[in-house]
């Protein structure tokens, strides 16, 4: 008993001493089952107490001690931390959109609205910051995972240093999840070989239910649950959505969570894939939103509709100014085809659609807290888009986003007219014209990717907590960035940020809590995040105490295959902002303030060696074929024995810009046999190597543009037999890439299908995929999973009814002789010299 007593005095003692945020509060009898504790939270996981019970020889005349469970500290917040995708400004109606937002606008009215919400201009690196409250290039993720090179600010592995909030809250009692999309798992670490610590289950969050990459069909996603693939869409093609399939999944799980342990406080980190491309909303939508004709007066129309309604609301400033429309990057409505004006309603019709599903189905995953009881102390936070809206359909839009990326960019109004009808079905993965981008990032300009324009990094959010903020329907104005989101959370929940996790020490926090504008008497209070940088892809811009620098914008965001800025620090266009009084970034006032710019230049600068942004980097398309460390990585033959699915594209053979001999070794029954030998991409590029009905084809589908076969004139025999595609390629690969050259990729060749031994067709290509297959399409063996190559042809899982006895793929990947770089050199100095 006296040892029990100085146990208790002991810890006591201890917990007067700590901090506020971090004090350690206790329930129960010490050593009880139901003791609880919090914890101060510097170390995690907590270190284990020492036992406090009393050991003798036997069971009766010892006294047992149960370590107290950890719990967060009394009052500590749910947290329902909501991010869109690729969403503008003047998206959501709640700032001023035409879009219908109710969900948005009902948390807007019980809690605040902030108009200088920032992201990074990208989706996951702004993901990256977001979990880990330290900016992108810090957390690894300076570009897209599919980017991804090798240096620190730009490899795509969030370090054991930078803990992310999933793993913070988990270790101090919450329950912990993430729903949607997940693009911080490295795209050539997403395999089932793992390991899996980099992926949302590794990195703190208990359960997750979404997809990993950039983007996904919505209609037959790349769908896991924690790290096994699932397939519930199968039987409902066409009718089942991700959409409404992660609100059902999430309400399910706070659920169960609640009525497992209705005192333990949730953290749910919701990122719908919409609005990224490929815009799939459900047909009633799409229907509703046709029905209102928001977009009949053209982009223009729209974005002058919506900075009106963005001044009448007051989420501007009254003395906002809109910048004048590109007409020489964006086509005036006036002056397209009727053709083209309906096919760009229609595209934005669908895409509208996208954005008012969304918010309809975040609407019912808020409910469910509500119907749950625990609304009143929930911390809602909602941010519309993790960069501004994407442009990546180009000028003319897109049926097919994977287009975009192999570098058509610009297909004809004519030939996306074959889609009309189907536009947003699962027989598209549709983008639209860029001039609605624009509109829709009012009132700013430029685009997702753009890094030094508002259009690509002013985001807007809203904030709901009942219970703390009293000031409902206010708005502020104060700079927040979403570094800042996770110590505002970790205040919010009285938990201290770690010292160490798992014995490393991490790195400081570097965002600020924005806790302090739930207050209403600071909402005019200055805000605390003075300085933040910004760079995507060469292009960067610095505020600093209300100050903008920013680089004029030399590319836009469809044209990712042309030459870099090979020195994107100083070869620049520098303009200069005060965002004080100029809230659009509308007036440059560089010329008029030299000493400003050199100083602002300087900050950046070191801001930038402070966080990791070096070397800096302005090439786009050429970096997505990067040698990466990938299970491929140095490998020229791979061998498979048995039927095998759901390898992605970063870690499976890349069967572009070189040449390749695929040969399957299989048993045919005396019935025949027919089905998927081995497939890669799916119905927006790839390929097929499958028998049909007996005969061998392999198929290369061109971006659903264009497919070539090569099938053999006869069905295989029952037996054994050797069935081969041998291709040449012709080009010098993908090493041209390293000196900002394309003419290695997408190159021709010749394509050989032969049956034990003899040739059965040949055929040349003229031109290849140069870059990407269908990046949400696995690498499949002895069936077909999501979409086929060609709908034609047949029906997924088109399972191959034969014997695979083994399946070898080999590459021959070209090198560059020293002849050839010089080649390439002295054509790239040509061309600076004839400038």
């Amino acid at each position: 008993m006296v040892r029990r007593l100085i146990t208790v005095c002991s810890f006591l003692l201890v917990c007067a001493a700590l901090p506020a945020a971090a004090q350690v509060q206790t329930t129960g009898k010490p050593g009880a089952p139901s003791a609880t504790t919090t914890i101060d939270g510097k170390q995690l996981p907590a270190p284990e107490p020492k036992f406090g019970g009393v050991i003798k020889n036997d069971a009766l005349s010892s006294t047992p001690w149960w370590a107290p469970r950890i719990v967060p500290p009394s009052g500590a917040p749910n947290v329902l931390l909501i991010i869109t995708d690729d969403a503008g400004f003047g998206v959501p109606s709640t700032f001023g959109g035409v879009i219908p937002t109710p969900t948005m606008d009902r948390i807007a009215r019980e809690g605040l609205r902030y108009n200088r919400m920032f992201s990074t201009a990208l989706c996951s690196p702004t993901r990256a910051a977001l979990i880990t409250g330290r900016n992108h290039h810090s957390a690894g993720f300076g570009v897209i995972s599919e980017q991804s090179t090798g240096f620190p600010g730009y490899n795509s592995i969030i370090a054991e240093d930078k803990a992310t909030i999933g793993r913070m809250l988990l270790d101090n009692g919450y329950n912990t999840s993430w729903f949607g999309k997940d693009h911080n798992t490295p795209a050539f670490g997403a395999s089932q070989s793992g390991p899996f610590d980099q992926w949302p289950t590794g990195m703190g969050f208990e359960y997750f239910y979404g997809f990993v990459g950039g983007d996904a069909n919505q209609w037959q996603p790349n769908l896991f649950r924690n790290t096994t693939q699932i397939y519930p869409y199968q039987g409902q093609e066409g009718t089942w959505n991700l959409i409404t399939g992660m609100a059902d999944d999430a309400i399910d799980w706070i659920s169960r969570m609640h009525q497992i342990d209705p005192g333990k406080p949730l953290f749910i980190k919701y990122a719908p894939g919409a609005t990224h491309a490929p815009h799939h909303p459900t047909k009633e939508w799409v229907d509703k939103i046709s029905a209102m004709h928001l977009f009949d007066g053209g982009y223009e129309q729209l974005r002058q509709t919506i900075f009106a309604n963005q001044k009448r609301l007051g989420v501007i400033p009254q003395n906002s100014k809109l910048t004048a429309w590109p007409d020489s990057v964006l086509t005036p409505w006036a002056k397209l085809s009727p053709t083209a004006q309906k096919l760009f309603i229609r595209q934005v019709e669908v895409f509208a659609a996208y954005a008012a599903y969304s918010d309809y189905e975040i609407g019912r995953v808020v409910q469910a807290f509500e119907d749950a009881g625990r609304l009143d102390n929930t911390l809602i936070i909602y941010i519309n888009g993790d960069n501004g809206t994407s442009a990546e359909g180009g000028p003319l839009g897109t049926p097919n986003e994977v287009a975009f990326f192999n570098g058509v960019n610009m297909m004809p109004v004519e030939t996306q007219m074959k889609w009309y009808d189907a536009w947003g079905t699962e027989e598209t993965y549709n983008h639209m014209s860029a001039g609605w981008s624009w509109a829709f990032d009012t009132p700013f300009d430029w685009f997702k990717q753009n890094a030094s324009r508002l259009g690509g990094i002013n985001q807007n959010m809203v904030v709901s907590w009942p219970s703390r903020i009293k000031d409902k329907g206010g708005m502020r104005q104060q700079l927040v960035h979403v570094i800042d989101v996770v110590p505002t959370i970790l205040e919010a929940a009285g938990i201290s940020a770690p010292e160490t996790v798992n014995g490393i020490k991490q790195a400081p926090i570097e965002g600020t809590s924005f806790l302090y504008t739930f207050d209403a008497a600071n909402a005019k209070m200055p805000t605390r995040h003075s300085t933040q940088y910004f760079e995507m892809m060469g292009q960067w811009a610095l505020y600093k105490d209300g100050w903008l620098i920013s680089t004029e914008v030399n590319r836009a965001p469809w044209e990712a295959f042309g030459p870099a800025n090979t020195d994107p620090l100083n070869n620049q266009v520098f303009q200069l902002y005060n965002l004080d009084s100029d809230f659009t970034q509308s007036t440059d006032i560089a010329a008029k303030n030299p000493q400003k710019v050199k100083e602002m230049r300087a900050a950046f600068e070191a801001e930038a060696r402070k966080y990791q942004v070096f070397p800096l980097d302005a090439s786009v398309a050429a970096r997505i074929v990067a040698p990466r460390p990938n299970i491929t990585a140095g490998r020229s033959e791979f061998v498979y024995t048995r039927p095998m699915v759901g390898l992605p594209q970063g870690s499976s053979p890349l069967l572009l810009n070189t040449s390749y001999t695929v040969t399957a070794d299989v048993t045919v029954p005396a019935a025949g046999a027919e089905g998927m030998i081995l497939t890669s991409g799916g119905r927006f590029g790839g390929y097929g190597f499958y028998l049909l009905k007996g005969k061998p084809v392999w198929t290369w589908n061109l971006i659903d543009l264009e497919r070539i076969q090569w099938m053999a004139p006869d069905a295989l025999t029952p037996g054994r037999h050797t069935v081969t595609f041998d291709f040449k390629y012709d080009g010098l690969g993908s090493g041209t890439l390293a000196y900002n050259d394309f003419s290695g990729v997408g190159r021709g060749g010749m394509g050989t299908l032969s049956v034990d031994g003899k040739v059965v067709a040949s055929k040349k290509m003229e031109k290849t995929m140069p870059m990407i297959l269908q990046w949400d399409e696995s690498f499949d063996i002895g069936s077909d999973t999501e979409t086929g190559v060609y709908d034609t042809d047949y029906k997924p899982p088109f399972a191959f009814t034969g014997t695979l006895n083994k399946l070898t793929v080999t590459m021959d990947r070209p090198e560059l002789s020293p002849a050839d770089i010089q080649k390439i050199k002295d054509a790239q100095a040509m061309a600076g010299d004839n400038k």
